[in-house]
């Protein structure tokens, strides 16, 4: 005996249907979630070694650089929260390089160079340590 259904007994089928595989593919997902990788997490290289711990450092951080499009476009960048721009002044140092990764302070005859990410690389000068001239000549080979 084959019953039909009411078509408002169909449509609440249907429903629950569509809302039992909603719900088992919403806890699919859950648990695969954790294998996700977070977008906005620094490249692998950026990461510290394993053990190795830092104390978060009292100078200014270097936060974000934009380079506009077009070939010698403008660049900004944003140190603790703050915009600036080449030439600029960032609380009594001035701003004199911008690079891709990299921003250099200049405060007298201290130059100090902030990067988005840690360097592995031996030789290369600590985020927050002034620049000497060795380690400019390293930068520049």
């Amino acid at each position: 005996m084959d019953e039909a259904l009411s078509p408002a007994k169909a449509a609440t089928a249907m429903k629950a249907t569509v809302l039992a595989l909603l719900f088992a593919a919403g806890a699919h997902a859950q648990a695969q979630g954790q294998a996700l990788r977070d977008p906005t997490r620094p490249p692998a290289a950026a990461a510290l070694s394993s053990g190795e711990r830092t104390l978060p450092s009292s100078g200014p951080r270097l936060q974000s650089i934009l380079v506009a499009r077009e070939a010698g476009g403008r660049r900004l960048a944003v140190i603790d929260g703050e915009t600036v721009r080449l030439g600029e002044q960032f609380h009594g140092a001035r701003v004199a390089r911008i690079g891709d990764n990299e921003v250099e302070l200049v405060r007298g005859g201290e130059h100090q160079v902030l990067r988005l990410y840690a360097q592995e690389v031996s030789g290369i000068t600590p985020v927050h340590a002034p620049v000497t001239a060795q380690a400019t000549a390293q930068l520049r080979r």
